[in-house]
């Protein structure tokens, strides 16, 4: 008499089959965390941006209180060397070629992983430098 064996299917994945899942997602996180990396340093670019923005209003203000500008950021209300809102750059003041009675000029210095970056700068007739203000 012959019996008959019930065979089951063999269900699941092989060991090679995931090894090679595993390959490909290695393969393409390589691939895209460069990219990932590159735009999140440009988001955190209009940090420094804005906050360049914010402290040439408060100079403009001074400038019309005063009829000049001022390296001190401590008289606009900020601390010596004020960090932008995420920390990412530090904001520094400087005299452009004509002096505070003519011009004042702002860099935003960055900081921690944004130094690759490199520095922002924005003048009070308006000439600004560095990636990002196009």
């Amino acid at each position: 008499m012959r019996m008959k064996m019930n065979r089951q299917k063999a269900q699941g994945f092989t060991l090679m089959e995931l090894m090679v899942v595993i390959a490909i997602i290695g393969i393409l996180a390589a691939v895209a965390f460069p990219s990932y990396q590159a735009h999140a340093r440009e988001a955190r670019r209009v940090d420094g941006m804005s906050m360049l923005s914010e402290v040439m209003q408060a100079q403009e203000r001074h400038f019309a209180s005063n009829l000049s500008y001022t390296e001190n950021l401590i008289q606009l209300d900020y601390a010596a060397a004020p960090s932008s809102a995420e920390g990412y750059y530090v904001i520094t003041a400087a005299a452009c070629g004509g002096g505070l009675t003519a011009c004042v000029n702002l860099t935003a210095t960055p900081q921690g992983d944004q130094v690759a970056d490199g520095d922002l700068t924005l003048n009070s007739l308006g000439v600004r430098t560095g990636a990002g203000w196009d």
